[in-house]
């Protein structure tokens, strides 16, 4: 090979070299800026068409009634969809409720057309819970104020307040006593589902509400509480929106205590001793939430343990205000890439196990650490007020579901085992898994008559047909080993559940569906989640 050939050979190599390491870099640079981006609007990817083969999709019979123009419409017509993004519904309008006023106005139209009315916030269900086919939709997002009253210990508020605006309110010297781990929720909503969080302590909202202000289906208004309208109270809270509209509710809270941040990490297994001996008796542990590795190479094994233990009883005065989560583009880009599975889901384990700790956010300013040294110091409000922007994505064909078991706290490491096999088995991506503390419940539709230990997943499939398939089967095979163990499923999610599963889970449900219709003998409140367990319940 002369010089010249071989300096141009050498030449055509490197430049194929640079154009391979540019287009790589390309790649991965729009790679990372595409699962980095936010959401583009609400996903909206189709319907899952049936319930254990009860059909969801419901025309309408006649013809729709004219709108009235003395309604605050937000729409007429269209068609709504919930955070699952496969529940997508033809409804017959919404109304955007601001008032008392708006709410009767809506009930009596529907009463007077023949038409049925849901209620929704924020849609966080995934199953058609928040509206139903043809249905007349309260949209409740402005109907949100909030009252504090400091001498009573108490807020009321109204059904469309979300709790990161009620925690603004409340901060610097009060805070939430009950809600979920995160603040994008509705007080609405959160009754509906009767919501628990962080607060291992306290339980679940029910257990904070002092009394609630309820539009029933003929337009009349009741107070209710665990001592006047008892029976209603226990329908209402965690009712689903099916025995009236709640006007407003009167909540306890609690002062914005100084919180030392920990984290340790233990075995899965371990975890119920854990419990028993360092937080169920330290009232201290003001609050507490522990984070399974989704890692392949030690999947559900071991556990981080996040506890906030009280040092001081108020915030200081100087506390700033709560702010929005930091690195919502990182976060989302390790939560995307957790969904390829292998070294990514390895990735953010490490992420979770070793950076974090490194980029918390210490509110509260060492002066005020009182003796703590160099710990990290949080009121209460602050680990409560997470938005998880980082968890909506612009990723077409697939969601996120949430899953929610709970199990007998006797029965912990025997479900979990069984849970992991169930879970590695299957090909659908598990973001995260964590354990919460639930106690004895009394309302009517119960999901903890015991005190449970739950599981919490987050699993993203596709939105094909495949996909919903595979999510229904796992969703079944969790359910029938939950059953296994004493324990019962949460509702507000999809409805892949059998009528079996649904009654073994919830033996009372003929008793809850039998109350409604004394309630509301019309069924003027509905959804598709309605329909479904109804007839599933075998009282359609």
């Amino acid at each position: 090979m002369t010089m010249n050939s071989r300096k141009s050979w050498i030449g055509r190599r490197a430049l194929l070299g640079a154009a391979l390491v540019g287009g790589g870099a390309l790649w991965a640079g729009t790679t990372v800026a595409r699962l980095a981006r936010g959401p583009n609007g609400t996903k909206d990817l189709g319907r899952i068409a049936d319930a254990d083969g009860v059909v969801l999709p419901d025309e309408m019979q006649g013809v729709a009634p004219a709108y009235d123009p003395g309604l605050p419409w937000k729409m007429q017509g269209g068609v709504l969809n919930d955070a699952s993004a496969l529940s997508r519904t033809p409804v017959y309008g919404v109304v955007q409720v601001a008032s008392e006023n708006d709410v009767a106005r809506a009930l009596a139209f529907a009463r007077d057309n023949g038409l049925r009315v849901s209620m929704a916030a924020v849609r966080h269900s995934m199953g058609g819970q928040a509206f139903d086919d043809n249905a007349l939709v309260l949209d409740m997002m402005k109907f949100n104020s909030i009252a504090l009253d400091e001498a009573q210990r108490s807020m009321t508020v109204q059904p469309g307040a979300t709790w990161h605006d009620i925690q603004n309110v409340l901060h610097p010297r009060f805070a939430v006593k009950a809600m979920q781990s995160t603040d994008i929720f509705s007080v609405g909503g959160s009754l509906s589902v009767n919501a628990h969080g962080m607060d291992h302590q306290v339980g679940s909202i029910a257990g904070t509400v002092k009394q609630l202000r309820m539009m029933l289906a003929d337009g009349s208004v009741v107070t209710c509480s665990r001592t006047e309208n008892a029976d209603l109270f226990r329908h209402i809270i965690g009712g689903y929106g099916l025995f009236g509209v709640i006007l407003s509710a009167e909540l306890e809270i609690t002062d914005n205590a100084v919180y030392r941040t920990s984290r340790e990490i233990i075995r899965s297994l371990d975890f119920p001793a854990f419990f028993a001996e360092k937080l169920e008796h330290d009232e201290n542990v003001g609050l507490f939430y522990g984070h399974l590795s989704t890692a392949p190479g030690n999947f559900m094994q071991d556990m981080i343990v996040y506890r906030y233990d009280k040092v001081a009883e108020e915030a200081p005065p100087d506390m700033p205000e709560l702010g929005a989560p930091g690195a919502v583009g990182v976060k989302r880009v390790l939560m995307n890439l957790a969904k390829w599975g292998g070294p990514f889901q390895e990735l953010k384990w490490f992420s979770e196990r070793a950076l974090e700790p490194r980029f918390e956010s210490c509110t509260v300013s060492r002066t005020a650490a009182m003796g703590e040294g160099e710990a990290c110091l949080v009121s209460r409000n602050n680990p409560m007020h997470d938005s998880v922007p980082y968890l909506f994505n612009d990723l077409p064909a697939e969601t996120d579901i949430l899953h929610e078991y709970f199990v007998p706290r006797g029965a912990y490491n025997e479900f979990i085992e069984g849970a992991r096999e169930i879970l590695m088995a299957q090909d659908l991506p598990v973001l995260n898994a964590s354990i919460r503390i639930v106690h004895q419940e009394d309302i009517a539709l119960n999901y903890a008559p015991v005190p449970a230990f739950s599981l919490v997943l987050y699993v993203n499939q596709p939105t094909t047909e495949e996909g919903n398939r595979q999510m229904r089967d796992l969703t079944r095979k969790l359910i029938d080993l939950t059953l296994q163990h004493g324990g019962r499923f949460f509702l507000p999610y999809q409805l892949h559940f059998t009528g079996k599963e649904l009654l073994a889970s919830y033996p009372e449900m003929p008793e809850f569906l039998a109350a409604k219709l004394r309630y509301d003998p019309g069924e003027l409140f509905t959804s598709t989640f309605y329909r479904a367990i109804k007839a599933l319940a075998g009282m359609a």
